[in-house]
């Protein structure tokens, strides 16, 4: 257990981190799914480094204020309902024995949140717009979108996988043999 100087430090850090780039989500609107999934990966460093609870602390002190400092509403609110919670919480699905079982859990945990970022973004920021041009697609055309995003949601997911091997492997000893 680090002591509790390290622990403010690198949440601060880290915090500061996925406050630029949310910050850089208003900036770069292109950039407003991208930038989010970014600020998850470095949450899920102080759950490596540190331990749990204090990465959800870390991502409740950044998506609260990522809420009140950044300009686009809307990647601010897919880190809060997904990309700040999911990387902290994979570490506890991937203990999940069966891989089968691993992929179900994920995606159901995945379609709960984005189903529910939809709804907020739709009915809360008032952005009815997103509805109409679902009708465009037609009758399955939200179906079709669903499922196209649970395929990007695995490839998310490995990204994560690779990140943190690479953190571990790379990074960390770099970082160790500096102390």
């Amino acid at each position: 257990m680090r002591d509790i100087s390290y622990r403010v430090a690198l949440g601060g850090i880290v915090s500061a981190l996925c406050l630029v780039t949310m910050f850089l989500a208003g900036v770069l609107p292109a950039l407003y799914l991208l930038l989010p999934g970014i600020a998850g990966i470095l949450l899920m460093i102080i759950a490596v480094e540190v331990n749990t609870p204090w990465a959800l602390l870390t991502y409740v002190a950044v998506s609260l204020l990522s809420l009140f400092i950044t300009f686009d509403k809307e990647a601010a609110l897919i880190f809060i309902m997904l990309f700040g919670h999911y990387p902290i919480l994979r570490a506890y699905i991937q203990k999940i024995p069966l891989k089968l079982t691993r992929i179900l859990v994920k995606l159901a945990i995945f379609n709960v949140c984005i189903i529910s970022y939809f709804y907020v973004t739709v009915y809360l920021l008032g952005l009815k717009e997103l509805l109409e041009q679902l009708d465009d697609f037609g009758s399955f055309g939200g179906y079709i979108m669903l499922g196209i995003t649970n395929v990007i949601f695995l490839v998310y997911d490995l990204d994560l996988d690779f990140m943190l091997r690479l953190y571990r492997k790379r990074l960390m000893p770099r970082f160790r043999k500096k102390r």
